[in-house]
């Protein structure tokens, strides 16, 4: 029943040797997806034991290289380990454009079919959709480049039932399913045996949200409330607040404020420049706001774990 994210890069435009640029994997029931691709995303699955071949569906949030230029040399490498399960990708318009062009070029034969899903941005938009997650895009505000957030959700689960009342009243395998949507029990005598007695409330849906780059946009927190986790980047520290701005980023108070506005349980700022050596600023500077927050540390992991 995991619901777990591996930041495998917490850094934004230029690599160092502690932080490789932005890319993410969220392990939603076993169900693998990635977050943007920067450079070296592969070298980072492998060293934290992401299992590579189980990612079906990529989500890239804008075209800057510091997002995508890992993403041809992991579609080559498919190819080279013969994988024949397809591969769905969701970004821009120009992310197509872009990697048939580099696959063509490299003359790459590969064994998959690769599926191009474009995020239009200015709205909210349904992605992705199974029995049990929904994937949704959401438009984050970083100048002339179109830039998508993420929100992963669970979908609401099944009631649980309770296997010893369900002996005590004879209840045949025929009703259990409509018990678990919440229908009461008729016995044959007509006797109503309310739901609640028969069944437990379902553990409560987790939720993950992914933002970055973007600069403060207030028009998201709807889209954010009550989140259990939110990725917020936090480029730069208030004291390089007019930068942050001109470059569309956000600094850590920033990324704070908004998880207080949203009512996020759990904050995560990460997307940190190169100029900064070392994150204890960035840290304290959000915490000073909402203290629930955690860096991006390249190779952690951050569990929501269920609770009733």
């Amino acid at each position: 029943m995991k619901f777990e994210v591996t930041i495998l890069g917490s850094n934004s435009a230029l690599p160092t040797t502690k932080r490789y640029p932005t890319a993410q994997v969220l392990n939603v029931l076993e169900r693998f997806f990635l977050i943007d691709c920067g450079e070296g995303t592969q070298i980072q699955m492998k060293r934290f034991r992401v299992p590579m071949s189980r990612i079906n569906h990529i989500f890239i949030s804008h075209t800057h290289g510091d997002h995508i230029f890992g993403l041809i040399g992991l579609l080559s490498t498919y190819a080279l380990q013969g994988r024949k399960s397809d591969l769905h990708i969701y970004g821009h318009s120009k992310l197509e454009k872009l990697i048939t062009f580099q696959l063509e070029l490299l003359e790459t034969k590969k064994q998959y079919n690769i599926y191009f899903h474009t995020i239009y941005g200015k709205e909210t938009q349904t992605l992705f959709e199974d029995d049990k997650v929904i994937v949704q895009s959401f438009p984050l505000k970083h100048g002339a480049m179109p830039c998508a957030g993420f929100l992963f959700r669970e979908k609401d689960r099944p009631r649980t039932l309770i296997a010893d009342l369900l002996d005590f009243y004879n209840v045949p395998i025929r009703c259990r399913q409509s018990l678990k949507m919440g229908e009461d029990f008729v016995t044959e005598e007509g006797e109503v045996i309310p739901n609640k007695k028969l069944t437990k409330d379902p553990f409560p849906t987790r939720s993950y949200a992914f933002c970055t780059d973007t600069a403060p946009y207030k028009k998201i927190i709807p889209i954010l409330e009550n989140v259990d986790l939110l990725y917020h980047e936090a480029t730069f520290l208030k004291t390089e607040a007019k930068l942050a701005k001109a470059t569309y980023h956000s600094t850590a108070e920033q990324a704070a404020k908004m998880a207080e506005e949203a009512n996020a349980k759990k904050l995560i700022i990460g997307h940190f420049s190169s100029r900064f050596k070392t994150l204890d600023a960035h840290l304290k500077e959000a915490k000073s706001i909402f203290e629930n927050t955690h860096l991006a540390e390249d190779g952690k992991k951050f569990s929501i774990e269920l609770n009733r």
